[in-house]
């Protein structure tokens, strides 16, 4: 058995949730001892997508041609496309409808949540849908002093000093907006959001909330990737992720391997794996302020069940689901 991993796109998605996706399932079929290629022109038994552009649609048919399995990953939904880029609530309607041009010519799709699934079964889709968690490699979330001093240096961390970050593309829909509300209410702590997006791709009120409209402890670094990164994710003290719509959230699960106290909005996503007892959920910027606060000020620690939770979805658990997933598909 041979996978054929597609990306397309990758320069521009390389940064993103689906980047980092596609990474974790090459070392999945690795430790399963699975042959793989990203290469359209070797031979293969399954075409597993991740993106959905014109390159993919003109593989999936010479796939289908051949006599091929095609796995779709279900990263992308309308709803989480909806409050990104200029103009995606406009044309949301018209990209599921696109999406679903796809997912019906699957054999299988794998999406990392079971609100995913739902949402994807909502359009209509008769294919098997399979929850598969993008997992999380714990290894390299574990504390180092050496990652922590990295962090600190950076960004002249002084002792004492309270900070709380946060990860993502500049969208609204990722919840930029109530980053710097809740850094407003709390003008003694730092606010850091890793990440970046072309400003002239989305909406001027986020542009001028970057640039210009935030402020004094609230950084915009842009994308920092390694050492740098994953200190912050241990030496902070919240990881603050607002985002209003996700499938699944790779970062917040790289905050929970790292042990990291997490506060995130309540939306569905999380709903039966990740609950108060392993997070801090709130709905609203008083609430948020009021779970940071919290963990600042030593009344609350979760962190254990949090890594319990990224335990269950480590990347050595999700390649065993994977392996399962393509030889079910080799016998549809």
């Amino acid at each position: 058995m041979k996978i054929l991993l597609y990306l397309e796109a990758e320069e521009f998605l390389s940064r993103s949730g689906i980047g980092r996706a596609m990474k974790h399932q090459q070392r999945a079929l690795d430790l399963m001892n699975i042959d793989w290629t990203r290469d359209p022109a070797d031979d293969y038994d399954i075409l597993h997508l991740n993106t959905y552009g014109f390159k993919a649609w003109k593989l999936l048919k010479q796939a289908k041609k051949a006599g091929k399995k095609v796995i779709f990953h279900g990263h992308s939904t309308k709803e989480d496309f909806q409050n990104s880029f200029i103009g995606s609530n406009l044309i949301a309607p018209l990209f599921k409808s696109y999406l679903m041009h796809f997912y019906k010519q699957a054999d299988l799709i794998i999406t990392p949540t079971d609100y995913s699934k739902r949402l994807i079964e909502g359009y209509g889709i008769t294919c098997p849908i399979l929850p598969i968690s993008n997992g999380i490699d714990l290894a390299k979330y574990q504390r180092d002093e050496a990652k922590e001093a990295a962090f600190r240096e950076h960004f002249k961390i002084q002792a004492g000093e309270k900070v709380v970050i946060s990860a993502g593309l500049y969208f609204m829909r990722k919840g930029i907006d109530d980053f710097v509300k809740v850094a407003e209410s709390m003008p003694d702590t730092r606010f850091i959001w890793f990440g970046y997006q072309n400003l002239w791709t989305v909406p001027a009120k986020v542009r001028h909330l970057v640039q210009k409209d935030h402020p004094q402890n609230v950084e915009f670094p842009g994308y920092i990737k390694g050492d740098v990164f994953e200190g912050a994710m241990t030496a902070a003290d919240v990881f603050f992720f607002p985002s209003r719509e996700e499938t699944e959230g790779i970062v917040v699960l790289e905050a929970l391997a790292s042990q990291q106290n997490v506060v995130v909005r309540d939306i569905p996503v999380y709903q039966g794996w990740l609950d108060q007892q392993a997070a801090s959920l709130a709905s609203d910027v008083p609430g948020f302020v009021k779970a940071i606060q919290g963990i600042i000020h030593s009344d609350v620690n979760k962190t254990q069940a949090g890594y319990a939770i990224a335990q269950s979805r480590s990347i050595e658990t999700i390649a065993e689901q994977l392996k399962a997933a393509y030889e079910e598909t080799m016998r549809l």
